[in-house]
């Protein structure tokens, strides 16, 4: 599965989603792109987009994207705060369906 960790994501995240493919939007040049570009470029080359940004569901219309949402619940986007997610986003990842978002909290 390609994954694409949003730049809100640590990207020492991605050692905990192995044996996935995983980039960042950082790594891909596409830092501060907003929300719905992000999603349209996304969809042509990733599965999943992981992301702490809760706003993203309400701002953009996910049906119309062909890529599925992870969205973590953390008391903050910290690295030791995501990492204890990993087991249930690994689980969520075989069943979270495109153009929708999947929420993983503690």
């Amino acid at each position: 599965m390609n994954i694409l960790l949003d730049e809100c994501v640590p990207a020492r995240f991605a050692r905990e989603l192995a044996p996935h493919s995983v980039a960042t939007v950082q790594g891909r040049g596409w830092a501060g792109i907003k929300n719905g570009d992000l999603l349209a470029r996304a969809q042509n080359e990733f599965d999943v987009l992981i992301t702490v940004d809760r706003k993203i569901s309400g701002e953009q219309e996910l049906r119309n994207f062909t890529i599925a949402v992870v969205l973590l619940r953390a008391e903050t986007n910290r690295l030791e705060h995501l990492r204890p997610l990993a087991a249930k986003i690994l689980e969520k990842l075989a069943d979270a369906p495109s153009g929708a978002v999947s929420v993983v909290s503690n």
